[in-house]
């Protein structure tokens, strides 16, 4: 690897940004946005469905999800490893909230659906003419809290 302690530190915030970034875009609905993240022939799988290939299909996928659902992914232990000056690998833990837009807010918000989530994404990152991009992203569940009636 030819790069400095200082681009090398620089390349490793960009990847820590990118995947916050794709979350946040996730969580606002900008699903063209967010695919754009990926690269053109980037693979997402989802927990419990296939590969999703290609930032067209990215789109349709996020597109296809009901309009009124709601989401907050919290993201820490953002660990990234340089492979090479182009390529990385990061994996971090996410909690995931859910909750519908059309409950009225109260207060504290609107209530949160009674699953909530744990679990870690695995990305692949390859630095681009655009910038790091997420090459090969796998989401997973680890563990689920359900709350009681």
């Amino acid at each position: 690897m030819t790069l400095s302690a200082v681009d090398r530190m620089l390349a490793e915030q960009a990847c820590r940004d990118l995947v916050v970034q794709a979350a946040a875009f996730t969580d606002a609905q900008s699903h063209e946005d967010f695919a754009a993240l990926f690269t053109e022939d980037g693979v997402l799988i989802r927990p419990g469905s296939e590969h999703i290939q290609g930032q067209a299909a990215i789109i349709e996928s996020y597109r296809s999800r009901p309009a009124g659902r709601m989401t907050r992914h919290l993201i820490s232990n953002i660990l990234v490893k340089l492979e090479s000056d182009t390529a990385a690998h990061s994996t971090s833990c996410v909690l995931l909230w859910s909750g519908l837009a059309s409950d009225a807010a109260g207060p504290f918000g609107r209530p949160a659906q009674a699953r909530q989530v744990v679990g870690e994404f695995d990305d692949i990152l390859s630095l681009t003419p655009q910038g790091w991009r997420i090459r090969r992203r796998e989401a997973r569940f680890l563990l689920f809290s359900e709350k009681s009636a």
